[in-house]
């Protein structure tokens, strides 16, 4: 196979509607546009959302809610999802969640929560932890250190 012997799949190339150019093409007179009105016209277009000066839909809804653009994404982590990753004596930070699979990022840090059990000592180092996930992981003999 040589490069001008190349041809695309067959079907795949259409040609161009060529509208105005007569009743026998199926596309003259009004070109597909319909009879007058606003959208028949040369440059008719119209802002996304515009519904001819019925009030649109997104004044019509009504807002609730707040979005703090400044609040910070904290990530949680379960002591019961650390028993299941980690082996005894184990060094959990940031980056090892990550290798294991629990978090995908850290974003603005991360928080260790107390839901589940755990009989592992581990090394935990995180931005945060609830103070019962914090006796969860001392109980066994493991060390929580705040980053």
């Amino acid at each position: 196979m040589k490069l001008h012997e190349l041809s695309p799949v067959e079907g795949s190339k259409k040609d161009a509607r060529r509208i105005g150019r007569g009743h026998g093409s199926g596309w003259g007179k009004t070109a597909g546009k319909g009879h007058k009105g606003q959208k028949a016209r040369a440059g008719h277009g119209m802002r996304p959302g515009f519904e001819g000066g019925q009030m649109p839909l997104q004044r019509r809804i009504p807002k609730r809610g707040f979005n703090n653009i400044f609040a910070k994404k904290i990530v949680t982590v379960n002591v019961g999802t650390l028993e299941k990753k980690f082996e005894n004596g184990a060094v959990v930070d940031t980056q090892a969640l990550v290798d294991a699979g629990i978090v995908k990022n850290s974003f603005d840090g991360v928080k260790i929560l107390s839901n589940g059990t755990l009989t592992k000592s581990l090394t935990v180092k995180a931005n945060a932890f609830s103070e019962s996930a914090k006796t969860k992981i001392e109980a066994v003999g493991g060390k929580t250190e705040v980053v």
